[in-house]
């Protein structure tokens, strides 16, 4: 079977609220801050605004959900959306009293993405949960505020928690609640995007790799004779606009080897779209011709140039996409 894509391409922006800083000068980000971010995003033209999320990482980073409560009230336009949430590392039962929150404070301009993590065990061994139980986590874990999002009295009854006739009001503004995004590369994740998710969002692949995604994905809902009407396709995807593709390659790759604590060079040189508008529009296109259709840019290099990149895409790079966009 065929993924029923979005027909137009649209562009978002991720990792509002993260930075590196030294030890001793811990970050304090100030309200004004974080509420210019949005508007310049808004007032950019991008179509979405998206947040990682860590309760432990190596870098500052803060809570996702609350980010994105303050996001929907600067901004009355843009989609909003996790990318990725990690589900397993909380319960799902105050997961959903909090997303379905989010979804009225949003009105219903709201994707929560899903995945399980994992490279920060730390995360894990604070929260108590085995790692290895993650991706059985999320799996119960989707199902469960699926059903609470209704506002009908739910019952479940899993491996890792049960209860029964519990209702949840309001329901979601959405009907049936947010659409549920998958992430993650293994092929259990892959399967499970297929058996339970509207949409995918992935991370540091190559197009190829995301064509190659998207197909067993595909074959996983028709084994699991799901039907699918509407399927979302994003991928988080590095950039950095410069000079030079050896200029933006420098500063991204060091930017993402203090983000993942590791030598991120070759991987930058891989997966990032870096260089004049024109290179990082090329990468974007062939992400568009494996069929993505919501690329969320996550422009990399030195906190302070990072308004400065989001200006500049949308000045020379967005008109190039104009094509795909419909803009």
């Amino acid at each position: 079977m065929d993924l029923p894509l979005d027909e137009k391409l649209s562009i978002g922006i991720q990792t509002i609220h993260r930075r590196t800083e030294p030890a001793t000068a811990p970050w304090m980000p100030t309200i004004d801050e974080m509420k210019e971010l949005v508007e310049l995003v808004d007032r950019s033209g991008y179509d979405s605004l998206w947040v990682g999320d860590h309760i432990s990482f190596a870098i500052s980073i803060l809570d996702p959900l609350l980010q994105l409560a303050q996001a929907a009230v600067v901004s009355r336009r843009l989609l909003l959306g996790t990318c990725v949430y990690l589900l397993p590392l909380r319960h799902p039962v105050p997961v959903a009293k909090q997303v379905s929150t989010l979804d009225h404070l949003t009105e219903g301009r709201l994707i929560f993405g899903v995945g399980v993590g994992g490279e920060f065990p730390k995360e894990y061994e604070a929260c108590g949960v085995p790692r290895e139980e993650r991706g059985a986590r999320l799996s119960e874990g989707i199902d469960i505020v699926r059903k609470l999002w209704t506002g009908e009295p739910a019952t479940h009854h899993g491996r890792f928690h049960s209860f029964t006739d519990v209702p949840m009001l309001p329901p979601a503004r959405q009907a049936g609640g947010p659409l549920i995004w998958c992430g993650g590369r293994s092929e259990a994740a892959l399967r499970r995007t297929g058996r339970k998710a509207d949409g995918y969002v992935s991370y540091v692949v190559t197009p190829d790799m995301y064509r190659e995604a998207l197909q067993k994905i595909a074959a996983a809902a028709e084994e699991a004779k799901r039907p699918l009407t509407r399927f979302g396709t994003g991928h988080l995807l590095f950039a950095r606009i410069d000079d030079t593709y050896e200029k933006a390659l420098d500063a991204a790759a060091a930017s993402l080897s203090v983000r993942y604590a590791m030598d991120f060079r070759k991987a930058t040189q891989r997966y990032a779209a870096l260089g004049k508008p024109e290179e990082v529009v090329e990468r974007i296109r062939e992400f568009h011709a494996a069929g993505l259709r919501h690329v969320i840019l996550d422009f990399v290099g030195p906190y302070e140039q990072r308004d400065e990149q989001i200006a500049w895409f949308a000045k020379e790079a967005m008109p190039l996409l104009s094509d795909l966009t419909g803009k």
